[in-house]
């Protein structure tokens, strides 16, 4: 069943000339699918995960998540579908560094006026999903950056989404820490059933999810699905980032 349906999506930025971003973007991800999004530099990655976070306005076309289309809501009705219905994990977490590990957690549900005791059993049972219930009563700067990329994805899952929007989830991480936070999403998504949208530059994180997404000059490039050896698929990836003119790990960082 489709999740999320995006219709001859269009994104241009106007000034003293007018950039096309995105041109006619169609893409259809399942409930339950883990998607990640590449592409050169500039080709309209950030800008296509903007859109269907309802960050962007589409300049043409539909985002339709569940079969809603956010982009027509109010800012009131946009700003509940936003808490509710996404979970963001970004490349520089975005996480309060005034706050405890546990207060970050929790603090989606705060906006909501939820009790206390609901608000803290709910956090603490998603740390020791995750395995991170030492960290609790920690600061924000007394973390790694792999430990603070799994608090950003505990935040990120307080409100069981529909749908997990991650923006270069490993960016900042190294090799280790980044292989750990991608096996947890993708432990995720198979025991939770977690939808999962990435936008990445590396093709050892995109190997991890059942689809790769290639989108070139704004358009549609091609897609390769996962198969039954993970091992291939990373050699697949790695191809079509050479046609597309990428280096491995050098593809992105862009931009657009």
């Amino acid at each position: 069943m489709s999740l999320l349906s995006i219709k001859q999506l269009t994104k241009n930025y106007t000034g003293e000339v007018t950039v096309e971003v995105l041109k006619g973007i169609d893409l259809t991800v399942e409930k339950g699918e883990m998607v990640a999004i590449m592409g050169p530099s500039g080709s309209g990655k950030t800008t296509l995960l903007n859109c269907i976070a309802t960050l962007d306005q589409p300049t043409t076309g539909e985002v339709l998540l569940e079969n809603e289309n956010p982009h027509l809501y109010n800012k009131n009705r946009l700003a509940d579908f936003r808490r509710h219905k996404l979970g963001f994990v970004f490349q520089q977490y975005n996480l309060l560094a005034p706050l405890t590990v546990i207060e970050n957690i929790v603090l989606p549900l705060t906006l909501d006026g939820e009790k206390p005791a609901f608000m803290l059993k709910k956090a603490e049972d998603l740390l020791d999903e995750l395995g991170i219930s030492a960290l609790r009563d920690k600061r924000i700067y007394q973390l790694s950056g792999g430990e603070m990329q799994r608090v950003a994805i505990c935040r990120a899952l307080i409100h069981d989404p529909a749908l997990i929007l991650a923006d270069e989830p490993t960016g900042n991480l190294d090799s280790k820490s980044a292989d750990d936070v991608m096996a947890l999403l993708s432990q995720l998504n198979f025991e939770r059933h977690v939808t999962t949208l990435m936008v990445t530059h590396d093709p050892f994180a995109a190997s991890y999810c059942h689809r790769v997404v290639f989108i070139k000059d704004g358009r549609f490039y091609n897609e390769i699905y996962l198969g039954e050896n993970r091992d291939e698929f990373y050699q697949k990836i790695l191809t079509v980032l050479s046609h597309l003119g990428g280096r491995s790990r050098e593809l992105l960082q862009a931009d657009y």
